[in-house]
């Protein structure tokens, strides 16, 4: 009764806490926010200055006096107090004051993290203003998004590839049988691709551009045309700003070493799965969520890697979210929920 109150007056929320983004699903509503998990502060002070999209665009161009940071790395907490003002800026610009109880929330955490680790995200959440805490792992929330069926007694394999993490797991009757959480992912793409440029080219680029870079050519496996694009960026050598022209052929091999560690993540769960999961998996294959998912070719290479089928989730870039939000609009039945009050 009195939780069925709650629900008409708060506005409950399921949050991705992810290391590169933020997005928060509020039930009924679905995903109404998303931006960047950075905030801006000022060095002398801590005083927070921006957060999200505004503070990400001062990423690289801040005066002395102001830092733009992330604080989380890995999809762990770096910084407990300004992720706790991160999320707390989150949920009033969602809360926005329409109702007068506190909202219960739902956060996604990468599955390897410590005891320690959760307590500082509850503990985050709790202290910027959830009524309710529940944790969820990034693998099940990101499967749960897909759609796809994870009571029922065979395989599903997801590949979520986010901004800190890589979350790999094999889910069946409501758990996960085998996960494996890895930290290269999207991040550990762009630092790739900033040290080929400044070892082949003396070129000094940003994270930013590197991201720009890896989106608009970057990719994991040859393609019918290969496609090229300007960078500008500052010559190590004379100090100058420079232009240069690379190749979407170039950027996949700066990309080849965190791939490669990707995919053989992916083989390690392959070879602990037991063997009835493994035999569903010849044809129902994987799932890949997350915005590393949607780099070219990726689906192409990990089923010539894996020897299985290989499709991306209906919204890659969404699956965790939703995953939360579903999860938390079924919290008081679902047989796999994990539960912290605050």
């Amino acid at each position: 009764m009195f939780n069925s109150l709650f629900a008409l007056f708060s506005n409950d929320m399921g949050i991705d806490l992810g290391t590169a983004n933020t997005l928060v699903y509020v039930k009924g509503q679905g995903i109404i926010l998303r931006e960047p998990s950075v905030v801006a502060i000022d060095r002398d002070t801590r005083q927070v200055l921006s957060i999200g999209a505004d503070a990400k665009r001062m990423l690289g161009k801040t005066p002395a006096n102001i830092i733009a940071v992330r604080p989380l790395r890995n999809g762990v907490i770096a910084d407990f107090a300004v992720t706790e003002q991160m999320i707390r800026y989150f949920i009033k610009k969602v809360h926005n004051r329409r109702s007068l109880l506190h909202p219960r929330v739902v956060i996604g955490i990468p599955s390897g993290i410590t005891e320690v680790e959760r307590r500082a995200v509850r503990e985050s959440a709790d202290q910027a203003g959830a009524r309710e805490v529940y944790l969820i792992e990034e693998p099940m929330a990101a499967a749960i998004g897909a759609n796809l069926p994870i009571n029922e007694p065979f395989a599903n394999m997801i590949v979520d590839i986010g901004g800190g993490t890589t979350e790999v797991a094999v889910i069946s009757l409501g758990g996960l049988v085998v996960s494996k959480s890895l930290d290269v992912a999207g991040d550990e793409m762009d630092e790739a691709i900033v040290q080929y440029f400044r070892r082949k080219y003396n070129l000094l680029i940003g994270e930013m551009t590197a991201e720009d870079v890896k989106i608009k050519i970057g990719s994991v496996f040859p393609t019918f045309e290969e496609q090229s694009l300007e960078v500008k960026g500052r010559d190590q050598v004379t100090g100058l700003p420079k232009t240069i022209v690379i190749t979407s052929e170039e950027v996949r091999q700066s990309l080849s070493e965190p791939i490669k560690l990707i995919v053989d993540v992916i083989k390690e769960t392959l070879e602990e799965t037991p063997a009835e999961l493994s035999a569903d998996l010849v044809d129902r294959g994987i799932v890949l969520a997350g915005g590393g998912a949607l780099l070219r070719g990726l689906p192409d290479l990990l089923s010539q890697e894996t020897e299985l089928p290989v499709n991306l989730a209906p919204e890659p870039l969404t699956c965790v979210a939703l995953g939360a939000g579903k999860y938390l609009e079924e919290i008081d039945n679902l047989k796999y929920q994990i539960r912290y009050h605050s």
